[in-house]
């Protein structure tokens, strides 16, 4: 027994160090966190799209701002051997008055619209820090069960070798050895199998955090963020989770689409002024050579009558938006209710999974102690030896994947109430704030650089 401890603990060593390189010091989960906050590519795109939308406001704006274009033209003309070249420059303004307050809806609409981003932002930033979590924990699991895939295929060879060792001294059959054997080749299988697997999860990882996993420190639950109850979880969540926050703002997008179509039925009136200045030259030369200057001003007024029904249509349809923008707040509130009750009978159960199953390992392990005793003394077969060790193996592996879950089902708690976020998780990293760059541009009149200056 103390050659086949020895022997097991070697195997286990090996296979650690076979599946992950030891860097100077483990990583923890929030480091993990902190590296795919500030590195993760997905995110960075969402923030691009953020400072996308934040361009939207500016765009509205322009739209009771003045329009000035400088006009030119250069002709030539030939008239009864006589060439006339004529020239005109001159600048023109456009100064709209009144809109039928679209301009004013519109920008209302916008800024809606970014507070509707910023949300979806932080409910993005939500999805990738569970994820990472998950990805972490996944990691640390699947490298836990090859592990002991391995230590239990150490095991079986050793149990190969003890029948056919006894077979040799006349105290076993050929049955002991091929059935020793055959539960030694399915243990080749799952040990290829969980190694397959600890590297897909390790890519996953990769993908997420933009680097390799290394040795990584198993973490607690996140029990510090989670409420008393569920009752109180659920009304966290539907005070705080950001993509019902995201939902509500769209609401007020659509409420003042609704008023910036109804605004094209109402008159339009604006002002306009321009200066022009030309000149003729023909060769030879005419009495109507010279040079002329002329300046306009005056208000243009539009009284839309009938359209054809297109913005009677636009009215309508912007209505039925904002009607389904209202049904689709109803809709995430109950995803979301569903998200924490879900997460939350998870993380009940598995701390429950996680007591029993520890249980169940040292049931086992002390049967397995007596099974191989009895087989020692010709009261067992090693078909029992097998079924007793495969019963200790596939308790290691529910506790792996109970502690495994426990963990999991607390950051999916946290995340599904909008309270996983880089200050309440305490990150050694700085929170990227999308009110920055909204600031910059909201209110610029001209330049074509980016606040960042590209």
């Amino acid at each position: 027994m103390t050659f086949l401890r020895s022997r097991i603990v070697a195997a286990l060593a090996a296979t650690s160090i076979i599946l992950s390189p030891i860097p100077a010091s483990a990583e923890t989960i929030l480091g993990a966190l902190a590296k795919a906050y500030q590195n993760n590519s997905s995110l960075n795109s969402s923030r691009a799209t953020v400072r996308v939308t934040d361009e939207n406001v500016a765009i509205a704006k322009s739209g009771m701002r003045p329009r000035i274009n400088g006009t030119g033209a250069i002709q030539l003309q030939s008239r009864d051997s006589i060439e006339i070249r004529t020239g005109q420059f001159g600048i023109s303004l456009q100064q709209p008055i009144f809109d039928g307050f679209q301009t004013q809806n519109n920008v209302r609409a916008s800024e809606a619209q970014v507070r509707a981003a910023n949300e979806s932002l932080r409910n993005d930033e939500l999805n990738l820090l569970f994820d990472v979590a998950t990805a972490y924990m996944d990691v640390i699991r699947d490298r836990q069960i090859a592990g002991l895939r391995a230590e239990n295929l150490q095991f079986l060879e050793e149990q190969v070798r003890s029948a056919r060792s006894r077979l040799d001294v006349g105290e076993g059959t050929r049955t002991d050895v091929a059935q020793a054997e055959a539960s030694r080749q399915l243990a080749l299988a799952q040990l290829a199998a969980a190694r397959a697997q600890a590297a897909a999860s390790a890519a996953t990882y990769r993908q997420l955090v933009g680097e390799d996993p290394g040795t990584l420190q198993a973490p607690e639950p996140l029990s510090k963020l989670l409420p008393a109850g569920l009752d109180q979880a659920i009304t966290v969540a539907l005070a705080e989770h950001p993509a019902i926050a995201a939902r509500l703002h769209q609401v007020d997008v659509a409420a003042f689409t609704v008023k910036s179509a109804e605004g094209t039925l109402l008159p339009n009136l604006s002002a306009s002024a321009s200066l022009t200045a030309s000149r003729t030259d023909s060769s030879p030369s005419a009495l109507s050579d010279g040079s002329q200057n002329s300046a306009t001003i005056g208000l243009n007024l539009t009284i839309p009558i009938y359209q054809g029904g297109e913005a009677s249509a636009r009215v309508r349809q912007s209505k039925e938006s904002l009607g389904r923008a209202r049904i689709d707040v109803d809709v995430t509130r109950d995803q979301v209710r569903q998200a924490v009750t879900s997460a939350w009978t998870r993380y009940q159960a598995a701390r429950e999974a996680v007591a029993a199953n520890r249980e169940q390992v040292s049931a086992a392990r002390l049967a397995l102690s007596g099974v191989i005793e009895e087989r020692d003394v010709g009261q067992r077969t090693t078909l029992d030896v097998l079924n007793a060790q495969a019963d200790v193996i596939n308790a290691r592996i529910d506790l792996v994947n109970a502690q495994h879950s426990v963990v999991v089902a607390s950051y999916a708690i946290a995340s599904a109430m909008g309270r996983l976020s880089p200050s309440r998780l305490g990150l050694n990293v700085a929170t990227y704030d999308p009110q920055e760059h909204y600031n910059a541009v909201k209110d610029k009149w001209y330049g074509l650089r980016t606040p960042d200056g590209r």
